[in-house]
């Protein structure tokens, strides 16, 4: 079934939040930025019918015309793939982003994997039931067209904007996207956020390791933002970031002394779990992703792709579902 559209939330002056309907695997927050007839998307939702959405709420906002620039803070599908119902628009990443795509599963793979596993394996099961919903049948993977390192500054409608490239975090090209005029910043993966009024899911890492994505949200902390819209979940405050920090230097803490006892990453993941310190998180078994590239930097390994790592957080998710 296909997901409802959302709509924008003012955040600013000319400054706009796009929320996904729902929490979930692949339901990203995007942003829009508008000012004397420029536009700039902040990432692109996951599907067309989505990113249709986006720019329907986006041509409303600039009188029906459509941004020219898209800001993306990394490369994975979720971020990136609805650039292409803005052709001719400029897609701005880093030079690391670029290279991801090479090693980022490409949607019609992606269909593949769903459509090919069965939905009566586990593993197909759990692909149909958090990525079925997509719709990637006209889906082209937009490269970016400006890539860069260290620091980007932008204007935008009199606005200035200023794009950072961090070192390997959650992956290996993520960028966080500062609105000064706004005290504002898009952190892109690096944040996956939850508060009580509005709970969200586990965070998930790919590249790592927890250190960089932990600096990484100190610097943003240091950079003074008072509205701190993550890639996924709520818009925090400093409190609430400082509160995801927490979160994450006790999955690295624990992930570290587990690790020093000869337990193995999948069990790891399940002691973490079995402390209940954040019931409200949904997608538990993602821990099973991120302690395993913590792992993985403590033994210095190559990343494992996303197939081989598909079935030990599918066994996790079906054994940590109730009866």
């Amino acid at each position: 079934m296909a997901l409802s559209p959302s709509s924008l939330r003012v955040l600013g002056d000319g400054l706009y939040l796009w929320k996904p309907p729902q929490r979930g695997w692949g339901l990203a927050n995007c942003g829009l930025l508008v000012g004397d007839g420029e536009g700039l998307w902040i990432d692109t939702p996951y599907d067309r019918p989505l990113a249709e959405s986006f720019r329907a709420a986006s041509r409303q906002v600039l009188g029906g015309g459509e941004p020219a620039r898209i800001a993306v803070t990394h490369a994975n599908g979720d971020h990136l793939w609805g650039a292409d119902v803005l052709p001719g628009a400029e897609v701005i990443a880093t030079r690391e982003a670029r290279h991801h795509i090479e090693v980022e599963p490409s949607p019609q793979q992606m269909r593949e994997l769903i459509e090919g596993t069965g939905r009566q394996s586990p593993v197909g099961s759990y692909l149909a039931e958090h990525f079925g919903h997509f719709d990637w049948s006209r889906t082209r993977v937009v490269a970016p067209t400006t890539v860069f390192e260290g620091e980007l500054e932008l204007t935008v409608g009199g606005h200035p904007v200023v794009l950072t490239s961090l070192p390997s975090a959650h992956t290996t090209g993520d960028l966080v996207v500062q609105l000064p005029d706004h005290g504002t910043v898009f952190t892109g993966d690096i944040v996956f956020a939850s508060t009580p009024e509005e709970p969200g899911d586990h965070a998930v890492h790919w590249a790592g390791p927890l250190e960089n994505v932990i600096q990484a949200c100190e610097r943003v902390l240091a950079g003074g933002a008072e509205t701190i819209v993550p890639g996924h979940g709520p818009v925090l405050d400093p409190a609430g970031l400082r509160s995801h920090v927490g979160y994450l230097e006790h999955v690295r803490e624990r992930a570290h002394e587990l690790h020093a006892r000869g337990v193995s990453a999948v069990e790891a993941a399940r002691a973490i779990a079995e402390e209940g310190r954040w019931p409200e998180l949904g997608l538990v078994e993602r821990l099973v992703v991120t302690v395993g590239t913590e792992y993985r930097h403590l033994d210095g390994t190559d990343p494992e792709p996303i197939a081989a790592v598909l079935p030990e957080m599918v066994a996790f998710a079906d054994q940590r579902r109730p009866a």
